[in-house]
């Protein structure tokens, strides 16, 4: 079930999510700490996301049409590594942007191929377990990379460009091991349709793909991209734990607790999504996402309730964001799996940005509350949503 080629994709992504989770927590503390306001701090949010959605859905149709993953793969991961000590070079807000800009187009350079390769190296019965798993070490990576920076800001107290440096080392050795994947090129067909090479060579491609994707499709699609319209930045809740009077330790110990939690739960949801059905699994984790951010409004300074929840969206995430991409692969052929899940998410990214930019400003004009009470009662109804209008 696990081969070479899974187990080296999820060694890099466990090595690439230590570099970038050393910084991301602390990227909001950074970007505040360099004059960048809540508004600012979500448009870059917002800006990065989408500048990733938009190369994963170019970077999805083209290696389906190239029929090639692996290119795209390294491409992506040596891009992400660069980023981290360009961060380190000037606080100039357009140097920061472009930094970011830099690391969100290696993500999506990387992504939808890196998916279509996991889905190529499984079969439909055993793939939302096969996600989890490269989820869980991913996600062992945010466990990691934060206990690093804490490490590392416990004794060199706001040295943040020296943590953007150190970040580069374990990217670096993500990137030589990309060296050793090769391509699994089928030589069968799936679902009926017939082997890469036959969609055309059009980098924007995936914006029609809608057209003549299955209707399954396009509902989950349709479920997926209305549910990132609400869901800003994770910056978000670093941010609020940070208001209510939480210490910089405190926050990312929690945010550290959270990773810990989905890097646990993401094999095992994948496993139970696989016998269960990956519907009501994930509809399981948008209750979650809800009863999280509802209780973000709680007007409360216990760490302990924070601790709670954050527990709790490890396992929402852990329900949620493999099973989702394990969910489009199982509608649609392998031999399209780059673009229906590179179409996906570039407009879920780009969601992002209306998601990330609202939420800061709302939290200007209404309060950090509103924030989460709207993201909250959004996620009841898009739970609704997909009782009613999306099949397995």
């Amino acid at each position: 079930m696990l081969t070479r080629s899974i187990l080296i994709l999820s060694a890099v992504s466990l090595l690439t999510d230590i570099s970038s989770e050393m910084l991301y927590p602390v990227m909001p503390l950074y970007l505040k700490a360099i004059g960048f306001g809540l508004v600012w701090i979500g448009l870059l949010e917002g800006f990065a996301e989408a500048v990733a959605g938009l190369s994963k859905g170019v970077a999805g149709q083209l290696s389906d049409s190239l029929d090639n993953r692996t290119g795209f793969v390294r491409a992506g991961y040596a891009l992400s590594s660069i980023s981290k000590p360009m961060l380190a070079l000037s606080a100039f807000p357009a140097w920061i942007f472009l930094a970011r800009a830099v690391d969100r187009i290696g993500k999506g350079l990387r992504s939808a191929p890196r998916d279509a390769l996991l889905a190529r190296q499984s079969i439909p019965e055993h793939r939302a377990r096969i996600f989890g798993f490269h989820r869980a070490a991913d996600t062992t990576g945010a466990v990691l990379g934060p206990l690093l920076s804490l490490i590392i800001l416990h004794f060199l107290p706001g040295e943040y460009r020296l943590l953007f440096l150190i970040a580069f080392v374990p990217a670096f050795f993500g990137v030589v091991l990309t060296l050793f994947l090769k391509d699994a090129r089928s030589v069968h067909t799936e679902n009926g349709t017939s082997l890469p090479g036959t969609v055309a060579l059009n980098p924007f491609r995936f914006l029609s793909y809608f057209k003549t994707a299955p209707n399954n499709y396009k509902r989950l699609a349709a479920g997926l991209i209305g549910f990132a319209l609400f869901n800003s930045s994770d910056v978000f809740l670093i941010l609020m734990m940070k208001h209510r009077g939480l210490s910089d330790q405190a926050a990312l110990l929690a945010y550290v607790f959270y990773n810990c939690i989905f890097a646990l739960a993401a094999f095992p949801a994948g496993m139970i999504a696989d016998r269960a059905g990956l519907k009501g699994t994930f509809i399981a984790g948008l209750v979650l996402f809800a009863c999280v951010y509802g209780g973000m409004a709680v007007e409360t300074r216990d760490a302990r309730w924070f601790f709670l929840l954050l527990a709790l969206y490890g396992m929402y995430a852990a329900a949620t964001e493999g099973i989702g991409k394990a969910w489009i692969t199982r509608i649609v052929p392998v031999s399209e799996a780059g673009t229906a899940v590179g179409a996906v998410t570039a407009l879920q990214s780009l969601a992002a940005i209306v998601a990330s930019s609202a939420a800061g400003i709302i939290w200007e004009t209404g309060g950090a509350q509103s924030v989460f009470v709207f993201s909250s009662a959004c996620a009841l109804l898009t739970v609704l949503y997909f009782f009613t209008m999306v099949r397995e």
